[in-house]
């Protein structure tokens, strides 16, 4: 990712060039330093927390109301799902019926 010289908006790529969506900045791609770049293409997916053995896997339990059978008690986990900068997103599985929700801060 690079950032415009000029302004400091994001740049995206238009061939051996850089471009300012905001000002029409240009500066030439520079193949070295691009190599050490992370792209959202060579991110990891995230992982699929497989519930069947929940208790086994090392998953916490809370008190929380399943939506579905009422039960008290639910294993949880936290994830990251939205941009760095909001907080995580809370999982809950009834321990009962393995009913998954998930509870998002607003």
């Amino acid at each position: 990712m690079e950032f415009c010289d000029e302004c400091g908006s994001m740049m995206k790529t238009e061939g051996d060039y850089w471009v300012c969506g905001n000002c029409d900045f240009e500066k030439a791609r520079d193949a070295v330093s691009e190599a050490s770049m992370v792209t959202t293409e060579a991110q990891e997916v995230s992982e699929v927390v497989d519930v069947s053995d929940a208790e086994d896997k090392g998953l916490a339990k809370t008190n929380a109301i399943c939506p579905k059978c009422e039960n008290d008690q639910a294993y949880w986990y936290m994830q990251q799902i939205r941009s760095a900068d909001e907080s995580e997103t809370r999982f809950f599985i009834c321990t009962e019926c393995e009913h998954k929700w998930r509870e998002d801060d607003h």
